[in-house]
Formats: structure tokens, sequence, C-alpha cells
């Protein structure tokens, strides 16, 4: 199961020293003590999230740097100082304060990625409140859910997006307050309220915000961060982002997900770094002009967005002017071997992938600056963090087999809780060990490889085979964007390999007969480079895949929809 290629590192490569200097050195001893004491702690141990991203700026140099440099889908801009935004966000906490807000009470932004999303969010997390987060593309049936759940008692939304809450607004009796931002009367509101404020002393294991996950059965769970994980954002944005001061950082993940608020708000900004948000939709050319007009220097992006660009191959790069990248890094799903050579071949640089979940709150495990890259590799952990690969009953798998991959519970970042759920919060747990649903195996120098989720992984004629494995095999062949792999019941083998194929250009198998010859074309691609069993034996072409706005292929969708089944709540799917 060993993965020969490699990217080496040069250190002489390096633009700017990589701010961690021995992945070895770090692993050898705990680290999250020792970062305590740059960050910001009220007396007798208080910590605050927020308070941290902005506040313990004032009165340094830092204060008046730009935070933040914004564009609107329509190319409208604006631009945003620390202290602007300590201010601003001083403000959204005041007006809170005089509808009651306290501290644990849920407040809830329902917006587009607009500047007021930022200030909106820092103000609630500075009152002590929840603060919860929703994408704009939810519709009544997710809204309700998330908010009945929670028990929110404020929503900031914008007037366009407030009619998808007035239909089931009389079944949330605890939502008290629909504030409207883009309103007259609010926004003069706003402007009245002080610009002082004094943060709310919360302690580490005091509440910040909330996600909802979605699942294959049931609604949604409400995943609860606290304050604590200010630790690990800050640490891991150091040394997996490489932030230094003075780089240009790009975080493509929208705040309805949780990359889009530790690393996408909160990280960046405790380091004090310039960050760039694009309020609009994914399109290569305006990325690829985002990057060149805003001379981003480190990149974290999705691989999902990864695959949209190598499809457009490399001539839109031609015109642009993108030496200012340093540093590329991928989250939301496993990096498909492929995308990371392709990083080298476009921007001279791989992509550096990184794994954790929602229910983590920070990066687990990644491939770090100074490391070599396994191609395909998840990685090694983040130090301070105990992993490893279990069996179901919690007793370890040897180095090359494949298990459950697992944590040592207690990193300062992991989940609070799930709201009201116990018992989902408990299930997460076996035998000492945090189950991550994952499957992965671990090689001789401590690589860990991403082999599926525990309910994807196919089992055909007696053989397991990773889903992921088969789509990265089948994205390699010049004529495939994008795959999503699943097993279907057979009664002969178990489960037979199926794929759902996304083209670059569809045009050209438009007759049956040069479709079937495709079809043919890309089982044996399969076959010889990966393994003769783990081939597609049915293959589909479709016009696209059914993903979480993360990015994140949903597998069980596309399994439901093969055997006319339910498929679930999908209150979490990426629009097109």
């Amino acid at each position: 199961m060993e993965h020969p290629e490699i990217i080496s590192k040069d250190p002489k490569s390096f633009r700017i020293k990589p701010n961690l200097a021995s992945y070895d050195e770090a692993a050898a001893s705990p680290q999250w003590d020792s970062v305590k004491s740059e960050l910001k702690w009220f007396d007798g141990g208080g910590i605050n999230y927020a308070y941290n991203a902005i506040d313990r700026h004032l009165g340094t140099p830092v204060e008046s740097k730009t935070a933040l440099l914004w564009e609107g889908d329509r190319g409208d801009t604006a631009s945003f100082t620390f202290g602007d935004l300590a201010r601003l966000s001083n403000q959204y906490a005041n007006f809170l304060t005089g509808l009651g807000v306290k501290k644990g009470d849920r407040v809830f932004l329902f917006l587009p990625r607009i500047p007021v999303l930022y200030c909106a969010f820092l103000g609630t997390l500075k009152t002590g409140a929840v603060a919860g987060l929703l994408f704009s593309a939810f519709q009544e049936t997710a809204l309700f859910d998330r908010l009945e759940n929670s028990g929110a008692s404020v929503l900031f939304t914008t007037t366009e997006l407030s009619s998808r809450i007035s239909k089931v607004r009389d079944k949330l009796p605890n939502l008290k307050h629909i504030v409207t931002v883009n309103s007259p009367d609010f926004v003069s509101a706003i402007s009245r309220q002080p610009d002082s404020y004094a943060c709310v002393r919360t302690v580490p294991d005091d509440y910040a915000f909330m996600l909802y996950t979605s699942g294959t059965t049931g609604k949604p769970k409400g995943v609860v961060h606290a304050h604590r994980g200010a630790v690990q954002a800050y640490l891991t944005a150091r040394w997996v982002l490489d932030l230094h001061p003075d780089d240009i950082y790009w975080c493509t993940a929208d705040p309805g997900w949780v990359t889009g608020i530790v690393y996408g708000i909160l990280a960046p900004w405790m380091l004090g770094i310039t960050m760039v948000v694009h309020a609009g939709r994914f399109d290569p050319d305006t990325w690829y002009g985002l990057l060149e007009k805003y001379h981003v220097t480190v990149w974290y992006t999705a691989p999902t967005a990864i695959r949209m660009l190598m499809a457009k191959g490399t001539e839109p790069l031609k015109t642009r002017n993108l030496s200012s990248l340093r540093y590329l890094a991928s989250v939301g799903e496993p990096l498909n071997p492929e995308a990371i050579r392709w990083g080298v071949k476009a921007f001279g640089m791989p992509f550096h992938d990184t794994w954790w979940q929602t229910e983590t709150g920070s990066i687990m495990m990644a491939n770090y600056p100074t490391l070599p890259i396994k191609i395909g590799s998840m990685g090694k952990p983040f130090p301070g963090i105990t992993a490893g690969i279990i069996e179901d009953d919690g007793s370890a798998v040897a180095d090359g087999k494949e298990g459950n991959l697992a944590f040592k519970p207690g990193w300062p970042s992991m989940m609070a809780t799930v709201w009201q759920n116990q018992k989902k919060y408990d299930s997460y747990f076996t035998a000492g060990w945090y189950v991550s649903g994952d499957r992965a195996w671990r090689d001789s120098d401590g690589y860990y490889w991403f082999v599926g989720r525990s309910d994807d992984v196919i089992k055909t004629s007696g053989e397991r085979v990773g889903p992921f494995e088969v789509e990265s095999a089948l994205v390699e062949h010049p004529e495939v964007a994008e795959a999503g792999v699943i097993g279907k019941p057979d009664q002969v083998r178990g489960e037979i390999i199926k794929a759902f194929v996304v083209l670059k250009n569809p045009m050209k198998f438009q007759k049956p007969e040069d479709s079937a010859k495709l079809t043919e074309e890309l089982q044996v691609f399969v076959k010889k480079n990966l393994a003769g069993h783990a081939y597609p034996r049915e293959i589909e072409f479709i016009d696209r895949l059914p993903k979480t706005r993360s990015g994140k292929i949903m597998r069980r969708i596309l399994k439901a929809k093969e055997m006319g089944q339910p498929i679930g709540d999908t209150s979490t799917l990426e629009e097109y």
C-alpha cells in the first residue's frame, strides 16, 4: 500500500523561512501551553475568540493595518483596518445588548458574504452569545430546522433573504428579532451605537459558535465550539498555512462552513493577517483576477475548485501575473493526486492537503511546508494531536492496514457538544478515542492515507475498495473533470463499483457509440492505473455531481438515487 511518488522540499526554495522549522521537533512535545502566552487572556483565565481576533491589536501597529479586502460579485470593493473592525463590531455588540442579548443566547446570521457578516459575527462573540452561521442558499425548511433546534433569539439577514423566514416565523417562538441589515432603519440604528464595548469575559469552555452538519438520516445536528479553540486555530494557521505578517491571504470557504469561520475569519485575524474576501460565485477568470489584483500570497481553497480550474487548463494563466503566490493549501475533501501535480504545473508549487472536520474545530492532520509531500497522502498529525488507526473495538491496527481514523480526545478545538443531543455527541467516542468516521491507513513513515468514509467503502468480490482512490484514478484521465463513485448491490459480487463521471467536453461523446467507447477506455484506464478489481463496472455520464457547499461529493445522494431511496437532508447541497 506504499505510494512512492514524493515531492521533496528544498529549503533554499522558500521565499520566507517557514514558521514550523522542524515537524519532528514540534511533534516530540505538547505545544498548546507554549502558544497560550501569545494570546490575550482575561484575569482568571478567560479567553474570547473575537477579542483575540480584533481587539488584541488595538494600540499596536496592527490597528491601522488592513484586515479585510472585500470585493462584491459586481466588482464593488471595500477595505477595513483592524481598528475599523474593532469599532464596527463594538457597535453590533452594543446593538445586541440593547435587544437584551446576553451570554449563552443564540444569535444567527443568514447573510451573504458582505462586510456586515464579519462585523455582526465578531460583535456576537464579544457579547458572549453563541453565533450561528447559515448558508445564504438555505431555503425555508433548512432554516426552520436550525433556528427551531437552536432556539435562536436574533437573526441577522437581508431584505432579499428575509422572505424565506416569513413563512416559518410563526413556528419559531424563540426568535424575537429578525434584523434586516440593509434596511434604512437598521443602518440608522447601528450608526448611533457607541463604538466602544467591554468584551464579555468568556471562559475557555463557554460556547462561541455552532454549525449544523447533515447526515444520511434525521435532521441536521448542531455542532458547538467553545472559545478554547482559539489556541489551536491560532497555532495551526501559523504552522500549517504558514501565515506571516506581510501575507495577503485568501480562504475561499463560505462562512456557513467551519473553514470559513475558523480560517476565513478568526485564525488569520488573530495573527494580524490581511485577508481577501470575494462575495461572488466561482469563476476561473474572476478567481485568477483576484489572485493577481490583490497580490495574494497564501491561498486556501477546495479540491472541487482546483478540479474546476484544471478543467480549463493552464491557458488562462498565461495572461496573469501570479508571482505573488508562495503557498497553496486545500481542504474540504481529499485532494486527488492529479490536482497536486497540476498545482506544480500551473503555479510552480503543490497544493498542501489538510484534514479536519466540523467536529474537530481546527486542522488535525496536514502536509506541512517543510515536509516532503507523498502525493495522495493526508500528511501527518498536527503536533500535539495523537492520531491512530483502530478497529471498531478500539484496538490498534498495524501500519499498512486499513482501519478507523481516530484521535485521542482533549485537543483545544474539539467540539464542546452537539446541541441538545448528548446521544449523538457520545456516539463519536469509542474506547477512549474520537472516531472520525473515515477509513484510512498509516505507512511506515507515519504518513496517513485516506480510504473513504466508513459507510462509503465498497466491498466487491471480497475486496475492500475506497471510492476516493477510484475517483482519483478516473480524474487522471484527460477527458474526465470530476467523478463520484459508489458501491451498487450485486448478487454475485456483493457490490460492484459504479462511477458517475463529469466530462470536460461532453459534446465530444454525444453519440452512443462514442460514449460506449469512452466507457470501455475508462474501465481499462482504471484497471491499468489502480487495480484489476477496482474498476467501475458501470459508468454513467452526468452534467454535475451533488456536492455540499464545501465541495464534498455527496456519494450517499448518488447511491440513494441509484437505488430509488429517499435522499435525506439536502440543505447543505451546493446550488448550480
